[in-house]
């Protein structure tokens, strides 16, 4: 996960004159106190004391977070973290204070971190902590996955409430290889518990699935979840692996129909966070995320990129829509998708329309929160674990639910082969590559040479483990607030974008 994949998607949204039609931000870091919102403190603090050069004297951390292999440690992660999570947290407070109807971070997206440990190159889950400055304002939020793999980190956050509903359009089943894809969750009897029984939305899919089939499935289910659930927000995580070629994905989704979904969301106008994600074919990942902020602002971008520092990056046609499609079989027959769409649509009839549910007191302000502050509150939320009705179940419940070998995979390397480094052809922006007409080298219907996606079983040390999955919504919500307005039934968007 290359941080030119940024540098690139800047330079087109640039070159194409988008940024007359937005406002663009510099994202503020995120604090220490925010990550800790759904992160235990621990983590947070191994993740900013860590680096390359003292890694060894945090040996048995490594172990315990599920750092190295995928995650590894970098120079700089730390920052890393608080840019990515500054960056959707403020996205977040934007569309709660009604500055922006949509607001973008195309850093953000990393949806496999979990409360606890790190995952699928995922540290510290910003979409979470997004969703939770959301819930400060908005009863429901929805959320809504269009990468290749599982969003597993963000339902495992919110599996045990009713006040987030999670979809997630997903490569689900075992590999060529016979290794689950990864992150080997994500079925379609994976749907919530408790007070969030039936709010998690899962559509497994098989390998190669194409614009055609794939964005007739979500229009029609994300129809259904919209008219069922009536959310006040959107979080839409846009991971550009499911295009076609891509290096680790195995979907056969064009630049322009991975775009009808995002603009499919706009159509709904409903206040919106967009996300990116994963991507891993460096400029086709910039040439979809430019091309979704145009739909974002309503323009209409001409196929010829236009010329910039960069251009040398999409030879050797400099075109924003290459045929990068079809390179795939499609798997998913007729009677699949039909079987799929039947079992959410009963899925969602056990929702109630529009439906009640309890908010609670929002936590303090986090920035500029003094130590003495920050400790009151937390002695607050000691008080309220024993009202079961003022927060998401935790506790003996959340460790009372059985850890099945599936729900406890995670990947052996997602975005590495053996000792290969999938995007490494990237790491200077003046190489010449052979990647840069759109095409993937060696493309298989696993995504990448060697038996990438790959997941193999890890059983839960403890009991606790379970209860480090979710999130602690206590508090999201203070009757001091004003309520945020729907967005225009136009669907003009004052749109706010956080830079890099």
């Amino acid at each position: 996960m290359k941080p030119q994949r940024m540098a690139l998607t800047h330079d087109l949204v640039m070159c194409y004159g988008l940024h007359e039609r937005l406002q663009m931000f510099e994202p503020r870091l995120a604090t220490e106190e925010e990550m800790k919102q759904f992160h235990i403190s621990d983590y947070i603090d191994f993740l900013r004391y860590v680096t390359p050069h003292n890694m060894h004297a945090f040996k048995d951390q490594l172990q315990e977070y599920n750092v190295g292999d995928d995650c590894p440690i970098f120079e700089g992660l730390y920052k890393f973290c608080r840019i990515s999570s500054g960056g959707s947290i403020e996205a977040a407070r934007k569309i709660n204070r009604g500055e922006s109807d949509i607001a973008i971070n195309w850093s953000g997206g990393l949806h496999h971190a979990k409360k606890v440990e790190a995952s699928g190159f995922c540290y510290v889950n910003d979409i979470v902590l997004a969703i939770m400055e959301l819930l400060r304002y908005h009863q429901r939020v929805v959320y809504i996955d269009i990468d290749v793999h599982h969003g597993d980190g963000v339902q495992d956050a919110f599996y045990m409430t009713n006040r987030v509903l999670t979809v997630s359009f997903h490569r689900f089943g075992p590999t060529s290889d016979g290794h689950d894809f990864f992150p080997g969750t994500g079925s379609l009897d994976q749907h919530g518990e408790d007070e969030g029984k039936y709010h998690a939305v899962n559509v497994p899919l098989k390998a190669g699935m194409d614009d055609t089939s794939y964005v007739a499935l979500f229009k029609q289910v994300i129809d259904r979840v919209m008219e069922v659930y009536r959310p006040g927000a959107i979080v839409m995580q846009c991971g550009a692996d499911s295009l076609g070629c891509d290096r680790l994905g195995c979907f056969c989704l064009s630049i322009k129909g991975h775009g009808q979904c995002v603009a499919h969301m706009k159509r709904h106008n409903v206040p919106m966070v967009v996300l990116g994600g994963g991507g891993y074919t460096v400029p086709n990942v910039a040439r979809c995320w430019a091309y979704e902020t145009g739909l974002l602002v309503d323009a209409d971008l001409p196929n010829k990129i236009p010329p910039h520092a960069s251009a040398s990056f999409y030879r050797p046609d400099f075109t924003l829509f290459p045929k990068i499609q079809d390179q795939l079989r499609n798997e998913n027959s007729q009677d699949d998708i039909a079987r799929i769409r039947t079992a959410v649509f009963e899925q969602l009839q056990h929702l109630e329309h529009a439906p009640s549910v309890q908010m609670h007191a929002i936590p303090p302000e986090i920035d500029g929160l003094t130590e003495d502050g920050w400790a009151e509150y937390r002695d607050k939320l000691a008080d309220q674990q024993a009202d079961l009705d003022a927060r998401v179940r935790l506790g003996v419940i959340a460790a009372a639910r059985p850890q099945t070998q599936a729900a406890a995979r995670y990947a052996e390397n997602e975005f590495y082969t053996d000792e290969a480094d999938q995007d490494d052809d990237f790491d200077g922006m003046d190489v010449e590559d052979d990647e840069d007409d759109g095409r993937a080298m060696d493309v298989d219907m696993n995504g990448a040479p060697g038996g990438q996606g790959r997941a193999r079983a890890r059983e839960s040390s403890t009991a606790s483990d379970a209860v480090f999955g979710w999130a602690d919504l206590a508090g999201l919500q203070d009757n001091h607030l004003p309520t945020h307005p729907h967005a225009p039934a136009g669907g003009g968007a004052h749109l706010g974008m956080s830079g890099q």
